[in-house]
C-alpha cells in the first residue's frame, strides 16, 4: 500500500533511515518530502535522496469519551474556560501539523489529577490562536468570568496561547474590578502530543494553587524553568513573554513572581505577599470600549515622520523609545532634518487629540524623561509617561482601558498612576532578569 499523508512511516536515505509522519507537500515544492518527526519539528527530504519508504501504521481515529466527573463536596470548585491555543493542540493526522482540536472535557480527561485537587467545571469560550484577539474578545472573557463568579466557584483557569497571554492577562486585570476569586491563565509551550510538553504541568499547578491558598488576583501559571520541578505565578501586569519556545519563557519585568508552585511537593511559596486576598467583594466589569484605537510604535534609527501619520487618527499612542524614553526628534546637522519633521507631526497629533505615551524598548528599568532636553521638550508637547516602568504591552492596554472609561483630562493623570499594581514604587536590582 502507498503511504499516504498522515501515515507514520520510515524514510529510507542514502546516509539514514527517519522515523515520522507524512505531511501534506505544497504544489510548489513537490520534488520534496516533508515529515514530522518524534520530536514534534518538521523536515523536509528531497526526493532524489529517498531509497524507500516504508508504511509503519495508519492513524486509526479513537473517539474519546468525556471524562466522568464526581463531585466531591471537601473539594473547591474551579471553572476551567478554555480559549484555545498550543496547551489544547494535538496532531491532526490528516495533514501532520498541529490544531487545536481538544473539547474541555477531553482536556479534564488529559489530566486526570485535576479532579484530585478540585471539582471541575470545563467550557469552551472560544477557539482561537491569541494573536487573533481583538479588545471584544477581553470582554467576552471577563463576561464569561463573572458568570461563573456568580455560580459561587472557587476560582477560575484560562486556557490561553501564550504568544499574547500578558495583553489578556492585563486587560482582565484592569477590566475586573473588585475580584474575590483568582482569576489564573494558563498556557503551554509545546503541545501534549510533545514529551516536552508544559501544558500538563502548567495546568495542574494552577489548580493546586487556586485550591490551596487565600490568592483572588489576575495572574499567570508558566514553568519556572525548564525542568518540570516547578512553575511560577506571576503578576498579571508585570509579566511578558521573553523566549520564542522555551517553556521558562514567561518571566516577570520590575517585579518578582508571585508564588512558587511545586506540585510534585505539595508546596505552595509565597515569594511576593502583596496581594488580593479571597473575600466577599462584588466583582464589577469595567470594559474596554471595543472600537477604541491604540497604536504601538517603535522608534529606530532612520525614522521618518510618515511613520508616526499612521496613527493620526487613532484614540492613543504608546511610543516603544529607546533607553530613558527618547524619540528621534532634534535636528542636530543638515542630515537629521527628518527628526525636527517627527518633532512637529508628533506634536500636531496631539493638539488635535492623540494620547501620547512613551515606555522603553529597554523592557527593564524606569523612564526618567527629565534627563535630557530632547526628552523635556516631548513632555512639553505632551508625551506622557515620566517614571513609567510599565512594559509596552501593559501601557498599550492601560491606555486603552483609560480611554474607555474615563475622561481626556483624566487619562493624562491616571496613565503614570499606579492603579491596579502596574507601576512599581522601587525597581530592585533583583528583579532585573530574574
Amino acid at each position: 500500500m502507498e503511504p499516504k499523508t498522515g501515515d507514520t512511516v520510515i524514510v529510507e536515505t542514502k546516509d539514514k533511515k527517519l522515523n515520522g509522519i507524512l505531511m501534506p507537500v505544497p504544489e510548489s515544492e513537490e520534488d520534496i518530502i516533508i515529515l514530522k518527526l518524534e520530536s514534534g519539528y518538521n523536515i523536509g527530504i528531497d526526493k532524489k535522496n529517498v531509497k524507500a519508504i516504508k508504511l509503519v501504521k495508519s492513524p486509526i481515529e479513537k473517539k474519546q469519551k468525556p471524562a466522568e466527573i464526581k463531585t466531591d463536596k471537601k473539594l473547591p470548585t474551579i471553572s476551567i474556560l478554555h480559549t484555545g491555543g498550543t496547551i489544547a493542540s494535538k496532531v491532526d493526522y490528516k495533514t501532520g501539523g498541529v490544531i487545536a482540536k481538544f473539547s474541555p472535557s477531553e482536556i479534564i480527561g488529559m489530566f486526570p489529577e485535576l479532579k484530585n485537587i478540585a471539582n471541575i467545571n470545563s467550557r469552551k469560550i472560544a477557539s482561537m490562536q491569541s494573536e487573533m484577539m481583538r479588545f471584544v474578545h477581553y470582554n467576552l472573557m471577563a463576561k464569561e468570568i463573572e458568570k461563573e463568579v456568580k455560580k459561587g466557584v472557587d476560582g477560575i483557569i484560562i486556557t490561553h496561547g501564550t504568544d499574547t497571554m500578558h495583553y489578556t492577562s492585563a486587560a482582565l486585570r484592569f477590566i475586573l474590578e473588585d475580584l474575590s476569586v483568582p482569576v489564573v491563565l494558563v498556557g503551554s509551550q509545546r503541545s501534549s502530543d510533545r514529551g516536552s510538553s508544559d501544558a500538563g504541568l502548567n495546568l495542574i499547578s494552577a489548580c493546586y494553587f487556586i485550591a490551596n491558598s487565600d490568592f483572588a488576583d489576575v495572574a499567570i501559571c508558566m514553568h519556572e524553568n525548564m525542568s518540570d520541578e516547578s512553575c511560577l505565578i506571576l503578576p498579571a501586569l508585570k509579566t511578558r513573554k521573553m523566549h520564542t519556545s522555551r517553556r521558562d519563557a514567561f518571566r516577570p519585568i520590575n517585579a518578582i513572581p508571585i508564588a512558587r508552585v511545586n506540585f510534585n511537593e505539595k508546596n505552595i511559596s509565597f515569594l511576593n505577599k502583596n496581594y488580593n486576598k479571597k473575600d466577599k467583594r462584588k466583582l464589577k466589569l469595567k470594559l474596554i470600549n471595543e472600537k477604541i484605537k491604540i497604536g504601538l510604535i517603535k522608534t529606530h534609527t532612520n525614522m521618518f515622520a510618515d511613520e508616526f501619520l499612521a496613527y493620526k487618527n487613532f484614540d492613543g499612542l504608546v511610543i516603544e523609545g529607546t533607553g530613558l524614553g527618547h524619540l528621534p526628534n532634534e535636528e542636530i546637522d543638515e542630515y537629521t532634518k527628518e527628526n525636527k519633521k517627527i518633532f512637529t507631526t508628533l506634536k500636531d497629533m496631539i493638539k488635535k487629540g492623540l494620547i501620547a505615551v512613551m515606555s522603553s524598548q529597554a523592557i527593564y528599568g524606569r523612564l526618567q524623561m527629565n534627563v535630557y532636553t530632547p526628552m523635556r521638550e516631548l513632555q512639553e508637547i505632551g508625551v506622557l509617561g515620566h517614571l513609567n516602568d510599565m512594559t509596552a504591552e501593559t501601557t498599550f492596554i492601560k491606555l486603552a482601558w483609560l480611554l474607555s472609561n474615563y475622561k481626556k483630562e483624566k487619562v493624562k493623570v491616571l496613565i503614570t498612576k499606579n492603579l491596579r499594581g502596574e507601576i512599581s514604587e522601587r525597581v530592585e536590582d533583583k528583579t532585573f532578569l530574574s
